[in-house]
């Protein structure tokens, strides 16, 4: 942990260094320029070499990781510099590293025989990633550059979708005949130059490829040479199809604590494995789309985007919002009488409204979650329905009593303290079941449940609160 930490801080500075010389060759580029020296351009470009070569060097020592994590926190000019000086022979593994928007950036730069030289040094599993970013004809050169067996990978790999197993797998391992020696299967393994990153098991095949099991390499390497791999082979082996979800194979690692598992087709054969590095990758991405689908935005955004692009992006669901502001001050309109009668209202509006909000989005944070680790069916989606109601009922007279004592010592009015109650109560029952429905009803239409859902939500206990609120004052204070 000390040693990531560590490199977490290199990486850092190598950041705040790369700005820095950034920043003063723009400055000398000012000066040069400014002073019209005869030699400016010999200066300013013995400047630029003498920085940019340094960087150069300290960038060849990172990690792909860490190269893409330097592009993504710099802006497109700069990152663009930066890119420049990353070694041609790297360019395939960084634009695997970097976020989807950022590989967009980088890509439109590069033209074709780039792209073609960068991506024809990736494994089949890894074109297949990024095949849905490159140009087409981009893709048609490397497709017929591969050898044939490759190319039937590459096609296969890439028929499946992005959720699916098969998109996740990849065809770099080992498999040994069932009815070998393990002194056989040793003399094939030191015959290899390595083992695939990942090989924690080795995949047992009969003579048609058909998979038979696993041989962990912990039995391998204490038993008898003698034996033949049948007698070590267990008899609880976790395997997947290629069209399997890819959700359901993250959690079946994260359950039976994998590090490789097998993948294999309707014909029982082997075709390839997933490993636990491609389902991390996988749950990150998945737990980023989440994240941004709560929010409304339909994509990644990368924070250096042209400002056009971030409001095509920001602009469907703030279209929404502001339809729903508009209903909910229309509400807050029906009640104008109330609100000039009673001040007081005004000021504990927001407060009614904005509980209901947080009781609304916790909901829908546990229902997104559920459908998205269990599934559903009615039994389930009818017991949260219940089980949502009690809490929200338990949190509303709980805290609706609190916010109701705070009513009353501030205003010294103890109906308008049990109206707060109730209307806290109220609202916190819609919120409970708008939480549990909106998620549900989006994923029953084949649609993602956290898709603007915090959106959704906020606007229902927003308006509903306003109008329980003023509702419940107009029918018991007025």
């Amino acid at each position: 942990m000390a040693d990531d930490a560590s490199r977490q801080n290199d990486v850092q500075r190598l950041l705040q260094e790369i700005r820095e010389t950034l920043a003063r060759n723009r400055l000398v580029e000012g000066l040069v320029q400014r002073t019209h020296q005869p030699h400016q351009a010999l200066v300013e470009n013995i400047v630029h070499r003498q920085n940019l070569a340094l960087l150069a060097s300290r960038l060849d020592n990172l990690h792909a990781a860490d190269i893409a994590h330097i592009l993504e926190a710099l802006p497109l000019d700069e990152r663009l510099v930066v890119w420049d000086l990353v070694k041609s022979d790297r360019d395939g593994e960084v634009l695997l590293e970097v976020s989807d928007s950022v590989r967009e950036s980088l890509i439109r730069v590069m033209d074709s025989d780039e792209l073609v030289a960068a991506v024809g040094q990736l494994d089949t599993d890894e074109l297949a990633d990024l095949a849905p970013d490159l140009p087409d004809e981009v893709m048609q050169d490397v497709f017929s550059a591969l050898p044939v067996e490759e190319r039937e990978q590459l096609r296969f790999a890439m028929s499946y979708a992005e959720d699916s197993v098969g998109a996740l797998m990849d065809f770099d391992l080992v498999s040994v005949r069932v009815d070998t020696t393990l002194e056989a299967v040793y003399r094939y393994l030191r015959r290899l130059k390595e083992l695939p990153d990942h090989t924690d098991k080795l995949f047992v095949v009969d003579r048609e490829g058909r998979f038979q099991g696993i041989l962990p390499l912990k039995k391998l390497i204490v038993s008898d040479p003698s034996m033949v791999v049948s007698d070590l082979m267990p008899r609880d082996v976790v395997s997947f199809r290629p069209e399997d979800k890819a959700r359901d194979a993250a959690h079946a690692f994260e359950r039976y604590d994998l590090v490789s598992a097998p993948v294999i087709d309707e014909q029982n054969k082997l075709v390839g494995r997933v490993t636990i590095d491609a389902v991390v990758d996988f749950i990150r991405e998945t737990s980023d789309t989440e994240r941004l689908s709560q929010g409304g935005l339909r994509e990644e955004e990368d924070i250096f985007a042209p400002v056009w692009s971030s409001v095509k992006n920001r602009g469907p669901w703030l279209a929404v919002n502001l339809v729903t502001a508009i209903i909910a001050s229309r509400v807050i309109g029906l009640f104008e009488g109330t609100i000039e009668q009673l001040v007081a209202l005004a000021a504990l509006m927001p407060i009614v409204a904005g509980m209901g909000g947080n009781i609304g989005n916790q909901t829908i944070t546990m229902i997104v979650r559920a459908l998205a680790t269990h599934g559903m069916n009615r039994a389930d989606i009818r017991n949260l329905y219940f089980k949502e109601v009690k809490v929200a009922a338990i949190n509303g007279v709980v805290w609706g009593g609190v916010l109701a004592l705070v009513t009353v010592l501030m205003y010294g009015d103890w109906p308008l303290g049990g109206v707060m109650m109730l209307a806290v109560s109220l609202n916190f029952l819609v919120a409970a079941l708008m939480g549990v429905t909106i998620p549900v009803l989006r994923n029953h239409f084949g649609r993602d449940p956290a898709l603007g859902s915090s959106v959704l939500i906020t606007a229902i206990t927003d308006s509903g609160g306003f109008f329980i609120f003023l509702g419940l004052a107009t029918l018991f204070l007025l």
